[in-house]
């Protein structure tokens, strides 16, 4: 205000009306019960009173305008939110991500991972990788989820699982536990074998294709798995791939853009070409 002189200089930088700033003032004079400016001159000056507010409130408004400034610079920076399954964030996004950070490195790429049919509150994000059937287009349209990652599905356990319960045909799995996982279920493979058999309906039951393999590798039964997936256990001989069986996947990884700006439709296009690699090299 002293800087100025008036109310009506103070009102254009402010953008408000001049009669706006006078009432802000006497309100904060009535609250105060001091008087904060000197009116009998031709500028505004401060009274005593309004000297000794004004070392008091200097260094308050000096935090608040830097909060604001690093608020606008907060929300200025690059961001990418992705939001993903767990076991595809393991085994499949985080392990190559570097590849993307180094192509955006003013990108801050924050992510998120929730479980399929599981979280009913699902999180925003730019960019989503969800798991479930594969949807057609209608009438030609391109779908909101694109199908990125469908792979054949097989079955697999221990070394020393197999060995210990004789798994050496397909059949031999139904005298055995079955890790039962509501993501993969039984049925389709089941169907693929020759094997007439409903779902299983006892052994432990676990809601992640990632925890489904752990429990296989530490001998606690006979689980579905998918190439890319359980690529990390089959390389160390956690597990092992025990049939030829090969199932058609009723569901699988999409993806759905939901900011169409350079970054996100970058990444977008990147996972595709991970997934498709993935897809090919699994045949």
């Amino acid at each position: 205000m002293t800087r100025l002189g008036t109310y009506e200089k103070v009102a254009q930088e402010l953008a408000v009306t001049a009669s706006a700033v006078a009432k802000r003032i006497a309100a904060l004079e009535v609250l105060l019960g001091v008087t904060l400016l000197d009116r009998s001159g031709r500028a505004l000056t401060l009274s005593a009173a309004g000297k000794e507010y004004l070392e008091q409130v200097r260094a308050v408004l000096a935090q608040l305008a830097s909060i604001g400034l690093h608020r606008r610079a907060a929300q200025s920076a690059l961001r990418l939110r992705v939001l993903t399954p767990p076991t595809f964030a393991r085994e499949i996004l985080v392990p190559r991500l570097k590849a993307f950070t180094d192509r955006h490195p003013k990108c801050e790429v924050e992510v998120v991972v929730a479980i399929p049919y599981l979280d009913m509150a699902v999180p925003e994000s730019d960019v989503a990788v969800g798991f479930g059937p594969r949807f057609a287009s209608a009438r030609g349209k391109r779908p909101a989820n694109e199908p990125l990652l469908f792979e054949s599905v097989f079955a697999v356990a221990s070394t020393a699982f197999a060995k210990k319960h004789r798994l050496r045909k397909p059949s031999d799995v139904l005298r055995v536990p079955l890790i039962r996982c509501p993501i993969e279920p039984w049925k389709p493979w089941f169907d693929a074998a020759g094997l007439a058999s409903d779902e299983p309906i006892q052994g432990v039951k676990l809601v992640d294709l990632g925890l489904s393999l752990e429990a296989a590798a530490s001998g606690q039964g006979v689980a579905l798995a998918r190439a890319s997936i359980a690529k990390r256990w089959l390389d160390r001989g956690e597990v092992t791939d025990l049939f030829d069986v090969r199932a058609t996947p009723q569901s699988g990884y999409s993806l759905t853009v939901h900011r169409a700006d350079d970054v996100a439709l970058d990444f977008a296009t990147w996972l595709r070409r991970i997934c498709r690699d993935l897809e090919m090299a699994s045949k």
